[in-house]
């Protein structure tokens, strides 16, 4: 099972969005895939339609005391299932902290369900956490959406950093353009500069550029990805070269 986590330091930047559309032309293409929500807002499964377990729970999970498959629920589409978040997930920092070897607990937790799937869609919460150190050590590759503007091209000096002297395990990481508005001049410059490699980065981007366009905003009335009810939309489109990208990175089907 190939390991891909959706992560940024900052939010709003089309994280859950990159992580379901991801998951999603996995599974189109033919492949099985768990997407694990691990955000406590719970926006990847409230977008495949899946409800929490009211008897989960993130410290239950840590402890050992939850088997993991228990939690899996089955989304619309057959092979594509969903580990869903609930708000005990805001305190899965505190849990992992208490646990032994912190940052390898999710690396043996998701252990049993190796030969189950092969591809696992991990949906970050923000930040760089011990969550986020234990999906670093976890991850075949970090997918990190960046909005072409300062602040957000910032945090990626901030995660190499941060990566240079942590143990990140075996992890890739290829942040791709996200939210891209063409109609501001910011938005053009820098992605030209990037695209052109007139601006040095501490990652080498994807050459996917997603689009700011109103159907990703439409996943949360559609409850769907934008390729089920906007396959000819640029949006859909641009997800699926993301996805291309993305599989000649990890490996797999």
């Amino acid at each position: 099972m190939r390991i891909i986590a959706s992560y940024a330091i900052k939010g709003g930047v089309g994280k859950t969005a990159t992580a379901v559309n991801l998951a999603w032309e996995a599974w189109r293409g033919g492949a099985s895939v768990l997407v694990w929500d691990m955000d406590p807002q719970g926006a990847a499964s409230f977008y495949f339609r899946v409800a929490p377990d009211a008897h989960g729970g993130a410290k239950q999970l840590v402890k050992g005391d939850t088997d993991i498959a228990s939690l899996v629920r089955g989304s619309d589409f057959d092979g594509l299932d969903v580990l869903p978040a609930d708000f005990t997930y805001r305190h899965l920092d505190l849990y992992l902290d208490a646990a032994k070897r912190p940052t390898r607990r999710l690396v043996r937790l998701l252990a049993p369900l190796a030969e189950r799937y092969d591809y696992a869609v991990l949906d970050c919460a923000p930040g760089i956490t011990l969550t986020s150190e234990s999906v670093f050590a976890l991850a075949d590759a970090l997918i990190v959406p960046t909005v072409p503007t300062t602040l957000s091209l910032r945090t990626l000096d901030q995660l190499a950093a941060h990566l240079r002297t942590h143990d990140a395990g075996g992890a890739v990481t290829r942040p791709f353009l996200s939210m891209v508005d063409r109609r501001k001049a910011l938005h053009r410059a820098l992605t030209d500069a990037i695209l052109d490699g007139g601006m040095p980065t501490p990652f080498p981007f994807l050459r996917t550029v997603v689009p700011y366009l109103s159907a990703v905003e439409r996943m949360g009335t559609q409850r769907a990805p934008v390729g089920v009810f906007a396959p000819g939309d640029p949006a859909a489109q641009a997800y699926r070269a993301l996805w291309g990208e993305v599989r000649e990175v990890v490996g797999g089907r």
